[in-house]
């Protein structure tokens, strides 16, 4: 049996940049263990798994090499683009039904934005040693997330030198741990940010849709704004615009597919 295979490159600023992710789409619902032996052979970050329910709705799984997600942005970016792009699909805005409930997707311009829950982190006392131990001293503030854990730095710059220590990082997060700052005085950037979570078999993410539900809450909250621009300062890096309204967090991005082909297995 062979099955439709994409790799492409969500919240792109540049060729070669952004969150790749791979994109699968089946003809029917497959056992958990078949799509997470396709993600640990595609080895990217996440592989999305899509099929159509009778109602004309998607259905959507996230899997990283070693586990099922809840939720990944990238990865739905990436399954819009491959649908609208590849898969013959004209509807204005698509529905998928996934572990985090209903999500969906809208194309606006040359970009597709996403429409996530609003993840709020709650301020933490006690900051883990390790991470005290990596950051050299105790963040600006630091919180929890859903699934992440924020560690607020004081400047851009702190944030894209920070060396991190993945068996470190892995011993305090259940999922992953977000960095991040102001945006550089004059680059018209609310925030950056990097994202590690080793602890599902991603060292340092590209560029993190999920991550940004909590983000815009933050930033949202400390800045005073509702509408955001936020770049994710990995190698790779990554730009998104951010739209918080109320319980949701409206994610835009563009996608590039950058390898077509079929799964056999």
């Amino acid at each position: 049996m062979s099955y439709p295979l994409f790799l492409v490159d969500a919240f792109i600023d540049q060729p070669f940049s952004g969150n790749p992710a791979g994109v699968c789409i089946l003809d029917k619902e497959q056992p958990a263990s078949w799509m997470q032996q396709v993600a640990l052979e595609m080895n990217q970050a996440e592989t999305a798994f899509v099929h159509k329910g009778a109602d004309g709705s998607w259905n959507l799984r996230w899997f990283t090499p070693q586990v099922e997600v809840s939720l990944c942005g990238h990865a739905t970016l990436a399954a819009a683009h491959v649908l609208w792009q590849h898969a013959g699909e004209t509807a204005a805005i698509l529905e998928f039904h996934t572990l985090s409930g209903l999500l969906s997707a809208k194309r606006i311009g040359d970009e597709i934005q996403l429409d996530f829950p609003a993840d709020f982190p709650q301020s933490v006392a006690t900051v883990p040693p390790a991470l005290l131990q990596l950051l050299g001293g105790k963040p600006h503030w630091f919180g929890q997330g859903r699934d992440d854990l924020i560690a607020v730095l004081d400047s851009a710059e702190v944030v894209r030198n920070f060396v991190p220590n993945a068996e470190q990082i892995a011993s305090f997060t259940s999922r992953g741990l977000i960095l991040t700052a102001p945006g550089d005085a004059g680059s018209g950037l609310d925030m950056v940010s990097r994202f590690f979570a080793p602890k599902v078999g991603i060292n340092e993410d590209p560029v993190t849709g999920s991550a940004h539900c909590l983000l815009a809450c933050y930033w949202g909250n400390r800045l005073d704004k509702i509408h955001l621009r936020a770049q994710q300062a990995s190698p790779r890096g990554g730009l998104l615009t951010l739209d918080w309204q109320d319980d949701r967090v409206l994610l835009s991005g563009k996608a590039c597919t950058m390898l077509t082909g079929e799964f056999h297995g």
